[in-house]
């Protein structure tokens, strides 16, 4: 009697167990498999490599002047609209014009001194020629003629150079443009040595302007003239501006191992709000596609596990042979989706993909516009109730009241 009881007994232990593995491996009869789907439609895909940048003039003159001297008369200010050939400053022309009436004097000398020389010149000659006078008082005659002729070019050189720096006392505008810097003051000494100090700075047109962007070598690549180009600028918040790629200079940057390549980018400023010397957030559109077939990258990683595939084909009373291995991935060297057909089933379909911009990828083939793409099965709970299974929720999450912990 007593080993017929302890048989029940262990009958029953027995189901218990059975009972209790069954519901750890089967789980909380109040979950279920949540299938999360994206839509395969129509959009677009960019690509982009972001940089920063000065903005600067297209044509930008330094002016600077060739004679030294006291700055006598400034013309213009800073902002200053000017024309080209416009007088915008002075220099002290006291010592200039002393030089170059003493370049005169010498000049109108040499000029006498050669004139007599010549006549002395004919005489000896024609009595040379008659056997007057010998051939060397003939030689210093054609000597002395010679060299005053010497003597004049000279002090014509002379007297050139001192009006071509007297000229230089007047500083004119090259071109047509604004002023962007001034930095002479009236009285001040200037001196023209072997670098030309610069007096005045002018824009040639500040509705055009251009943006010198700073490219990582990783980013050079791909960056070629023609494209599209947006930027910011702090100075006007939320505001974009749109630019062009006009040069892509091959002389790189170093700066602390750091290799850089200059992008100039043209930008049209017919407002006058980009200022020169403002820095600017880029981006460089090195892709556009319009209108193309894509989806979102997450249905593109999406790989379900074949115990995950059984879970869910079980819930929704759906036939599936028993998968064997891990993740049910695509053939090496192929991409999968896996897409929702209208009665719930879940299948793979091989996909040929376009370019990607990290968050959407163009799909070439495989799939139609509006074909549905899993990208998680999770467990959701259908009770009121943290979810459990394999959600993507944070186990470090703060969990609600009456929860489980």
């Amino acid at each position: 009697m007593k080993n017929k009881n302890k048989i029940i007994i262990g009958g029953i232990a027995l189901v218990i167990v059975a009972l209790v593995a069954y519901s750890f491996m089967k789980g909380d009869d109040s979950t279920a498999i949540e299938a999360k789907t994206v839509l395969a439609k129509k959009g677009d895909v960019t690509t982009m490599v972001t940089a920063t940048g000065t903005i600067e003039p297209i044509n930008q003159v330094d002016i600077g002047t060739q004679v030294s001297g006291v700055v006598e008369k400034i013309y213009v200010d800073y902002n200053s609209e000017v024309k080209e050939g416009q007088l915008i400053a002075e220099l002290d022309k006291t010592n200039l014009k002393a030089a170059t009436v003493q370049a005169q004097a010498s000049y109108d000398n040499a000029v006498s001194n050669r004139n007599y020389l010549q006549t002395i010149y004919e005489r000896q000659k024609t009595l040379y020629d008659n056997q007057v006078i010998s051939k060397s008082d003939f030689d210093d005659a054609v000597y002395n003629y010679e060299t005053a002729k010497g003597t004049v070019t000279q002090r014509l050189s002379d007297l050139q150079q001192a009006r071509t720096n007297l000229g230089y006392a007047n500083i004119y505008s090259p071109i047509d443009g604004v002023v962007l810097s001034r930095d002479i003051e009236e009285g001040q000494t200037v001196a023209a040595s072997y670098s030309t100090p610069t007096l005045f700075t002018i824009a040639q047109d500040l509705k055009e302007m251009q943006v010198e962007a700073d490219v990582d070598e990783a980013d050079i690549g791909v960056v070629e003239e023609g494209q599209r180009v947006s930027f910011t600028v702090d100075a006007y918040q939320g505001q974009e501006f749109e630019g062009t790629v006009t040069q892509v200079r091959l002389d790189p940057t170093i700066t602390s191992n750091v290799v850089t390549y200059t992008v100039v980018i043209k930008a049209d400023n017919p407002d006058l709000r980009l200022k020169p010397g403002l820095t600017a957030t880029i981006s460089i559109y090195t892709l556009e596609l319009k209108d193309v077939l894509s989806v979102e990258a997450k249905a593109i990683n999406f790989k379900p596990t074949p115990p995950e595939m059984m879970a869910y084909n079980e819930q929704e009373n759906l036939a599936m042979e028993r998968p064997q291995g891990g993740p049910m991935n695509s053939d090496e060297g192929s991409t999968k989706v896996w897409v929702m057909e209208s009665n719930g089933a879940i299948s793979p379909k091989e996909v040929t993909l376009g370019a990607s911009d990290g968050v959407n990828v163009q799909v070439l083939s495989g799939i139609n516009e509006g074909d549905k793409l899993v990208y998680s099965l999770k467990s959701e709970s259908t009770i009121a109730g943290p979810p459990t299974g394999n959600s993507e929720e944070s186990p470090f999450m703060p969990k609600p009241p009456g929860g489980k912990r």
